[in-house]
């Protein structure tokens, strides 16, 4: 008799199902925008073969910092304080460089209290997947404008927006941000693949999620409804991602089409969609195309920019392999005779 084993054909190559990356029941609105974000990101970490014990989830305050206890309750989370998921992500990064990083934040945490912090964790270049699930509102407080909220967008009680909007792509592309993209939580053939390049990406990736607010900005006269985002989306291109040992398969009569190679050995196929002409090597380029979609009152999606031969903090700082939490102190304190020479240096 024949002790051959066939392995199972919906293992991923942590050998897990798709069940192990599940969380908890969600306490969020019924058809909220986040909980669709919640879902493609327990996919994409899946298709990834990201171990969960091997992934730590960071968070803020707001609707969508409440989100990473509906995904993967198998890995590690932290719930920061509001506008606070940058900066403590920073130091468990630098801690524990190995573990795989996905930051879920808001409008709010992000653009308003959270700004700065995001600011230094894309000068620093942080190595994580930085999420924004952005629906233009305060959730939590009533349904107050956001800092993204677009000027002119009207609330449910008829108030109009006065201000600019702060544009989170534009602001991570300005500020050296090196993974710059956009979808919409409705989007999973788009999102997905985007959440799986974030994730292999070798320093800060930024991905703005237009999210819907079922409760607070779904209405006319939202520029954030689901109704608007559908009408207005316009893609970029049509993403894939073939992983390593996989036969990329490109049918090259289909349009244009641009492979990128990932730190992992997997590539991002994209294929050209939409009337803009974008090389997503060009940050200046990404920064005008988001600028003319805007004054033609288009939601582009997609990847914008990528830099591929980055430098991660952790590279910066010239960090050992190993963890620094796991290092015992004979590691970390040097012998008299090291220290004897470093005091000479400064004789």
């Amino acid at each position: 008799m024949s002790t051959d084993i066939t392995p199972a054909k919906n293992l991923n190559k942590a050998g897990l199902e798709k069940k192990d990356y599940a969380g908890g029941p969600s306490t969020l609105c019924t058809g909220c925008g986040h909980d669709s974000i919640s879902a493609h990101i327990m996919n994409a970490t899946f298709l990834n073969g990201i171990h969960p014990h091997n992934l730590a989830k960071m968070s803020g305050i707001g609707c969508s910092s409440k989100t990473p206890a509906y995904y993967i309750s198998k890995s590690f989370g932290f719930n920061s304080m509001h506008g606070r998921m940058a900066p403590i992500s920073t130091g468990a990064k630098v801690v524990n460089g190995k573990m795989h990083f996905i930051g879920m934040s808001g409008d709010g945490d992000t653009a308003s209290i959270g700004l700065a912090g995001f600011s230094h964790l894309i000068r620093r270049n942080v190595e994580m997947c930085y999420l924004v699930a952005n629906n233009g509102v305060y959730g939590l407080t009533k349904g107050q404008f956001s800092a993204t909220a677009d000027k002119g967008a009207k609330q449910k009680n008829g108030a109009y927006n006065p201000f600019e909007t702060i544009d989170i792509c534009s602001l991570a592309l300005d500020l050296g941000c090196t993974f710059v993209a956009r979808s919409f939580s409705g989007d999973a053939k788009q999102l997905v693949p985007l959440l799986q390049a974030a994730m292999k990406h070798k320093g800060t990736a930024v991905i703005d999620i237009i999210s819907p607010c079922i409760t607070f900005n779904n209405h006319d006269g939202s520029t954030k409804s689901y109704t608007y985002v559908r009408e207005h989306d316009v893609s970029l291109q049509e993403l894939g991602i073939v992983q390593p040992m996989e036969e990329i398969k490109v049918d090259y009569a289909e349009g244009a089409r641009q492979n990128v190679q990932l730190p992992d050995g997997s590539t991002l196929t994209l294929k050209k969609l939409s009337k803009h002409d974008l090389d997503i090597n060009d940050r200046f380029a990404a920064i005008r195309v988001l600028q003319e979609s805007k004054s033609s009152n288009e939601i582009l999606t997609g990847l914008f920019y990528i830099d591929e031969k980055t430098e991660s903090l952790n590279e910066t700082l010239n960090l050992v392999d190993a963890p620094l939490s796991s290092l015992a102190e004979s590691e970390l304190r040097p012998t008299k005779n090291q220290w004897n020479e470093i005091l000479s240096e400064f004789v």
